[in-house]
């Protein structure tokens, strides 16, 4: 169980500019990286995980336009969607009647309009300033106000417009619920408790 923090963050935002610039890096190293892996998947038929892409992409520019533990992130989820595509894709091969059509390898984000999703894990999170209720994701020269003094991970997801930034953090204990969902707010802040399932999650909060 996980509690989930949310914050929109518009375009009318100061801090939206350079979430945007670094969610333009995080496309760029996807788009780079996934060409590696469909190359050498396409043309040699070997495909190259997390471990093998960390190795290759560290000395590439992408990489390090990023603080380094947010570019093992974008890797991580490159390698989460290609995992997807085989799973589908032997899915289909058992059952075709369950698909519209046969499943595509993963595709790349638009080259100017392309935005990719920023990870922070706790080793790129300021632990002094979370200390004061405000999250500091490395490299951002930004804060946010948050009511957790604990968090395991931060997302910042790029939506039509805004952005939509997640504090997650592990719940320890879990009251008895009717369904799967419980949450509340404080000092406006949306809270929700849900079955960890590393997709966003949307408010339940009225």
């Amino acid at each position: 169980m996980q509690l989930v923090e949310q914050h929109v963050i518009s375009k009318h935002d100061p801090r939206y500019r350079v979430i945007d610039e670094a969610a333009f890096k995080s496309k760029n190293l996807y788009n780079a990286a996934l060409y590696e892996v469909r190359q050498s998947y396409i043309h040699e038929g070997k495909y190259l995980n997390y471990t093998e892409m960390d190795k290759r992409m560290q000395s590439h520019e992408a990489y390090k336009a990023l603080p380094a533990k947010v570019s093992q992130q974008v890797l991580v989820l490159l390698d989460k969607n290609w995992t997807a595509f085989f799973e589908a894709r032997a899915a289909y091969e058992e059952d075709p009647s369950k698909f519209t059509g046969r499943p595509h390898l993963p595709k790349y984000k638009h080259k100017q309009e392309g935005r990719n999703i920023l990870v922070y894990t706790v080793q790129a999170l300021s632990q002094p300033a979370m200390r004061d209720g405000l999250i500091r994701p490395s490299g951002l020269p930004i804060t946010i106000e948050t009511e957790h003094t604990v968090v395991d991970q931060v997302r910042i997801i790029p939506r039509n417009g805004h952005y939509v930034q997640q504090a997650h953090e592990r719940a320890k204990t879990v009251p008895s619920q009717k369904g799967s969902r419980a949450c509340h707010k404080a000092n406006g802040a949306d809270y929700q408790q849900a079955q960890s399932s590393g997709q966003p999650l949307s408010s339940c909060c009225q």
